[in-house]
């Protein structure tokens, strides 16, 4: 039987699931296809890590596992929404709530001692960051803007703010002694397994990874960054804000790259408060308050303490003598450094240029900002662009072109850094990566403090991220840039191959070329202006940076692209964008039962599946619920039902009802199945005749608090009373049948 995998996730779109799964389980029924569920959730995973631990009826499945093995499958055809990719902090109150629902887990231990402890700790890490996402994406990244959408914004333009040539905005950047200048690069020459190991001063050898299995032809780079240097030019940064007038703030990845950001981050908060660390460092320490986690914590941790209010006035006084912090809530005085993921760099700085290049200082006020990105890697891409805002204005969403993207990212490709292979040493000395054979493949010298990290890229997800660049480079008649810079000694590689697989493939008439990324964004930019459209094809970390900066230009919002990882093996796997608005909305669905959650990414989704379907086990009418709900989509746009943005208008809930009502209509109309039409025909008269009763009903719950038992594990009985409030919707879509 034709199936769908529908995952459980976190924060509002696991809320919203509620509310939609019910629509597409009963569509879906009439083309025979069966929808299941697997919890990826946070809390899932992290009761699935302590399974062996808690008694029988609290024990949760490896859905992630499961999911893994399934993508390997030609059968697999998988939706993902966004997940918490967790920090720290993050992870520890999810802990939290989970212990209070009466999970005897152990607490998170920041330094731990024990075998029990290290344990935990091991099992926590499997948690964090990028957990899920890897295990999932066994094929590479195709991401566009759908034709509706990209139709809808341009009719509908969203607000762009106004650039001025004397802006000053700018972005900073190391440039030196950072991952980007100590890049190493090899290509291996058969099936291995290699060692990465430091070598001391002395001479003392530590292992820091055992066994990295590779494979003929991957790709295996090595580089570092040094704290030395990160500390000297963090200070100066923070000197030129406060002598520019410009707010401080720090734009890092400390979701994804769960190791290297928070040490990043945690480097940022001890040099802006040098002085308080210098005098209180220990005390902080002791009491387990950690730069890395932000200011959030170490505030909180400080009621705790004896000498708290001290050393909080200690920190109060640095903020007011330092350069003004951007703020990620003035209102709650919550600054850019309080939280490490509150401030994602692929989501913070295109808001950044979209508004202006304009961020929210302590006045609850707009003011240029100096944007720091220490590793210098792709820091040029937001400068190249705010550099042409500042020449040519704002661009224009009615004109401008688009920039889809085809993204290296199957079986882990160059996985954020990668965190299971990144460290930070202890002691002076050298890195290096070696193969059985004994032979140092890569090495590093490094200091104390250093973070030092490698990441790996397999033959096959470069041969095949090729391929999926050509095909989309005929299918649509554009352009393709693949952004590698040949002065990295990692790109050089790829180069490498990207020459040799292009050779293999019919190219005539089409338009591919290899730009660095700062030129290729200046280029895209330019053509952008002049409405036309161009394919990025990039790395990993390059593809999550691309898919939110362009579309947030172009779209307003991440959130609205079709993300189809086509799998290597056959498979699909069809994810609903970006999640990063999520907890917000949650906090105002508890608040006032108004969820602004906007779906339209789960629409896009689940049409591609169905065609997917349809295509994989030539099921006509998985076709025709692709078809039809591509059009409802399209009047779902142009009819304008999206969440509204006050209380009184219709919300996510209210979207999910005219998603349903329009994709009904569409299946009534059309002529090619009978019976099919005539089921539909019945639900959309039914929803038709009882728009006005079903829109009250929903929007009646507004304005009171809502009980959904739980910010990371919610209860689905209370979740879903408060997610389908309208028992007239509930008994039409209860009523279908064939």
């Amino acid at each position: 039987m034709a199936k769908i995998i529908y995952t459980h996730t976190d924060e509002a779109p696991m809320l919203a699931t509620y509310s939609f799964l019910p629509v597409i389980e009963a569509y879906a029924s009439t083309a025979g296809v069966e929808v299941e569920t697997r919890d990826i959730s946070l809390s899932g995973r992290i009761l699935s890590a302590f399974a062996d631990q808690l008694p029988a009826e609290q024990q949760v499945d490896d859905a992630l596992s499961e999911l893994g093995a399934l993508a390997e499958q030609p059968e697999a055809n998988i939706i993902k929404l966004p997940n918490i990719s967790a920090s720290t902090p993050q992870l520890k109150a999810a802990v939290k709530e989970l212990q209070e629902k009466g999970f005897a887990l152990p607490d998170y231990p920041d330094d731990p001692q024990t075998d029990a402890e290290k344990d935990a700790r091991a099992r926590y890490d499997t948690t964090k960051g990028s957990a899920v996402n890897p295990v999932l994406r066994q094929g590479n990244s195709d991401r566009r803007a759908p034709a509706s959408v990209k139709s809808y914004a341009r009719k509908n333009p969203h607000s762009m703010g106004e650039w001025s040539a004397d802006s000053k905005t700018s972005v900073a950047t190391m440039g030196a002694d950072d991952f980007r200048s100590h890049e190493t690069s090899v290509v291996i020459d058969g099936d291995d397994t290699l060692t990465i190991r430091h070598v001391a001063a002395d001479g003392t050898q530590t292992v820091l990874k055992e066994s990295l299995p590779v494979l003929d032809g991957e790709v295996v780079d090595a580089t570092f960054m040094s704290a030395r240097a990160l500390d000297a030019f963090l200070a100066e940064q923070i000197a030129k804000a406060k002598a520019d007038g410009v707010l401080f703030s720090v734009h890092l990845k400390a979701t994804m790259m769960k190791v290297s950001d928070p040490i990043l981050f945690g480097h940022v908060v001890k040099v802006f408060f040098a002085d308080v660390f210098a005098e209180h460092g220990d005390a902080l320490a002791a009491a387990g308050l950690s730069p890395s986690d932000g200011l959030a914590s170490i505030f909180s941790g400080l009621e705790n303490l004896e000498n708290g209010a001290e050393i909080r006035a200690a920190f109060d006084r640095a903020i007011a003598d330092g350069p003004e912090l951007a703020m990620v809530d003035s209102s709650r005085g919550i600054t850019n450094l309080h939280v490490p993921s509150d401030v994602i760099v692929d989501a913070s700085m295109p808001a950044m240029i979209r508004t202006s290049g304009h961020m929210w200082g302590p006045d609850d006020g707009e003011h240029d900002a100096l944007a720091v990105i220490p590793d210098s890697s792709y820091a040029g891409v937001y400068q190249a662009v705010i550099d042409d805002c500042k020449a040519n204005g704002a661009y224009d969403p009615t004109t401008m072109g688009t920039v889809p993207n085809v993204g290296l990212m199957a079986k882990a490709a160059e996985e954020y850094g990668s965190h299971d292979k990144t460290f930070e040493i202890e002691t002076d000395g050298r890195v290096e990566v070696v193969d059985s054979s004994g032979t140092v493949l890569l090495s590093h010298d490094v200091e104390a403090g250093d973070i030092w990290r490698a990441c790996q890229t397999k033959d096959v997800s470069i041969r095949n991220w090729v391929e999926l660049a050509v095909e989309r480079a005929r299918a649509s008649s554009t352009p393709a840039i693949f952004w590698l810079d040949e002065q990295r000694a990692h790109d050089r590689n790829l180069i490498a191959k990207v020459e040799t697989y292009l050779a293999d493939l019919d190219t005539d008439g089409l338009q591919i070329e290899v730009m660095a990324p700062t030129e290729a964004t200046t280029f895209s930019v330019q053509r952008i202006r002049r409405g036309e459209d161009t394919i990025s094809v990039t790395g990993n970390v390059l593809r999550d940076y691309n898919t939110d900066l362009f579309p947030i230009l172009e779209l307003g919002t991440s959130a609205k692209m079709l993300s189809i990882v086509p799998l290597i093996n056959g498979g699909g796997l069809f994810e609903t964008g970006a999640g990063g608005s999520a907890p917000k909305h949650v906090q105002q669905l508890v608040k006032e039962n108004y969820l602004r959650w906007d779906s339209l990414g789960e629409f896009l989704a689940l049409a591609a599946s169905f065609e997917h379907l349809a295509q994989r086990f030539g099921n006509p009418r998985a076709q025709f619920l692709a078809d039809t709900l591509d059009r409802a989509t399209g009047t779902f746009l142009d009819e304008n039902r999206s969440p509204g943005r006050k209380l009184g208008t219709i919300d996510n809930r209210g979207s999910h009802f005219y998603l349903a009502l329009y994709w009904a209509e569409e299946l009534a109309r059309q002529s090619e199945d009978a019976e099919l039409a005539a089921a539909f025909a019945d639900v959309a008269g039914q929803l038709r005749s009882n728009e006005q009763a079903i829109t009250e009903e929903l929007v009646a719950v507004q304005g009171s608090p809502a009980d959904v038992g739980g910010y990371f594990r919610p209860d689905d009985e209370k979740a879903e009373a408060v997610m389908r409030p309208s028992e007239t919707f509930n008994r039409v879509l209860g009523s279908l049948s064939l």
